[in-house]
């Protein structure tokens, strides 16, 4: 205890609250005290008793000003929201604000800003008028990112200032949201490019609706069963009422690989190599599950979305909208990788889900040319998009690598519909290029059969 009868804490927390409220004073308030100060010394020189009286009121207002605003409690309620909370590069978002008083008195005039980070650009202020009590303000401001990644915005922050002007002090909300810039989405026009044909037959997977994947042979008869689906065979061997399972048409598969590794891609900023890679992965991954696919995102890491299936998403359903929603995210993230080959994709892919592989590549040598080329044996159809980040570097109008060139060669032999990606060119061109590429390409044997390779036709 303090010789004043405090505890220690609270008067050491009315000194920072002191401090506080002086380091909030303006210019014109140090002016002010600075003026009033001075004006008092002279006084007690030259023994001017009105001057003193001057420098007396000069050097108490802004003190005065700078107590009564910190001791002022505005109860005051802010809240934030983002529309939309996911926008894709280059276009622009609008953030709303609102301030509501919830106390019994009016407030003063207010000074509302939100931290935002730079590259969404000036940092949003606005001037509130007096607030009545029960009162509220909605103000709004646009973001705007050329650049993909996820941007905290806030904590918002009130300015509390006098009438004169001479002191003005924070106060800070705790909360913040995250505004989600994700890549651009090209719309992509409808091709025949598919993986596995849809349809009905003992060696294809079928997804099943009404029975298990253990459900091999006729099952008992459960409440609620069509009677139609009666197996009378199994019924008279068993002496209780089987039913069939009923086989369904198999969903059509797709996996879109991204390569992220740093010594594939040269160049930075919204008009990389990298970036258009990233940017044709999103389209093609929106494509494919609005057509219905069964989409599966993989990088040359071996990682997927969190969450994912083990044979992807599932498109044209109620979770597909969410489906596209966590691969974009995932995409609005990512980032170079430190690998040195797609070995670890291979290896995923070896583990099965036959269908349509779409694949973004960067640079590439003779060994992971060859990795690659051994994907087309798991995959139903096999389409690469490969770049050359050296032209990319140069700029539009730049002259191919040869090396770029013999790689797309090596995997066109293989089997592969490979196109080289010119700096700059449109993606939905390309896309109808490896329609006619894929037309042109015969299938490739699989490991441990023959030439034995469907393809179904999407129109």
């Amino acid at each position: 205890m303090t010789a004043g009868g405090r505890p220690a804490g609270q008067a050491e927390g009315e000194k920072g609250g002191v401090r506080t409220a002086l380091a909030g004073l303006t210019t014109r308030g140090r002016s002010f005290l600075a003026a009033g100060v001075a004006a008092a010394i002279c006084a007690y020189v030259l023994g001017q008793s009105d001057l003193l009286r001057v420098g007396l009121l000069l050097a108490v207002l802004p003190l005065v000003c700078a107590t009564v605003l910190f001791r002022t409690r505005y109860r005051v309620a802010g809240s934030r929201r983002l529309s939309p909370a996911r926008v894709p590069a280059g276009s622009e978002a609008r953030v709303h604000l609102r301030m509501d008083n919830v106390s019994r008195l009016p407030t003063g005039l207010l000074m509302l800003q939100d931290r935002v980070p730079y590259v969404l650009g000036p940092r949003p202020r606005f001037v509130l008028d007096r607030v009545e009590a029960g009162g509220r303000r909605e103000v709004s401001y646009r973001v705007r990112s050329d650049l993909r990644g996820r941007y905290p915005l806030g904590p918002l922050q009130l300015r509390l200032t006098d009438p004169f002007g001479m002191c003005e002090l924070t106060r800070s909300f705790s909360t913040y949201d995250t505004l989600t810039v994700i890549p651009r989405v090209e719309a992509l026009p409808p091709v025949r490019l598919t993986g596995e044909a849809k349809g009905y037959g003992d060696g294809r997977n079928r997804s099943l609706a009404l029975a298990g994947e253990d459900d091999v042979i006729p099952r008992g008869y459960r409440h609620g069963d069509d009677l139609r689906r009666v197996h009378w065979r199994s019924t008279a061997r068993y002496g209780e009422l089987m039913v069939r399972r009923e086989e369904q048409p198999q969903r059509a598969r797709c996996t879109v690989l991204l390569d992220t590794r740093s010594a594939g891609f040269r160049g930075a900023g919204p008009d990389s190599a990298f970036e258009w890679a990233v940017s044709g992965t999103a389209s093609t991954l929106v494509h494919m599950l609005e057509r219905g696919f069964s989409v599966r995102l993989l990088t040359d890491t071996g990682a997927s979305v969190p969450g994912e299936g083990s044979d992807g998403f599932a498109g044209a359903s109620q979770e597909s909208a969410d489906a596209a929603g966590l691969m974009m995210d995932t995409l609005a993230v990512v980032d170079h990788s430190d690998g040195a080959g797609l070995s670890r994709a291979y290896d995923v892919l070896r583990g099965g889900n036959k269908g349509l592989l779409v694949a973004f590549l960067g640079d590439l040598d003779e060994e992971q040319a060859a990795v690659v080329a051994k994907m087309r044996r798991r995959s139903g159809s096999a389409v690469a998009f490969v770049l050359d980040s050296t032209a990319w570097a140069q700029g539009q109008g730049a002259p191919p690598s040869g090396a770029g060139e013999s790689c797309v060669q090596m995997l066109r032999e293989a089997g592969w519909a490979a196109l080289s990606v010119p700096p700059g060119a449109g993606f939905a061109d390309l896309w109808r290029q490896a329609d006619h590429a894929r037309s042109a390409v015969g299938p490739a044997p699989a490991a441990g059969a023959g030439n034995l390779w469907s393809m179904g036709g999407l129109s």
